[in-house]
């Protein structure tokens, strides 16, 4: 899943490795650039938690990330 960061990051793209975890019986999605780590149990809910989370965490960690 490429996920597009948004405001000060507009152009950036990001990889989010999305995996499904047999112990756990639930999707991961793993992101280090940004930093993400997420579980869901239906891979549609995993999607829409990193859409809302993944802008939040860009936005709280600008200083952390390359610059444009």
């Amino acid at each position: 899943m490429k996920f597009y960061g948004e405001n000060y990051y507009k152009h950036a793209e990001y990889t989010v490795n999305l995996i499904w975890d047999d112990a756990a019986n639930v999707w991961v999605a793993i992101c280090d650039d940004i930093p993400l780590a997420l579980e869901a149990e239906s891979l549609d809910e995993l999607i829409n938690r990193i859409s809302v989370t993944a802008p939040e965490i860009i936005e709280s960690n600008q200083h952390l990330l390359p610059s444009k």
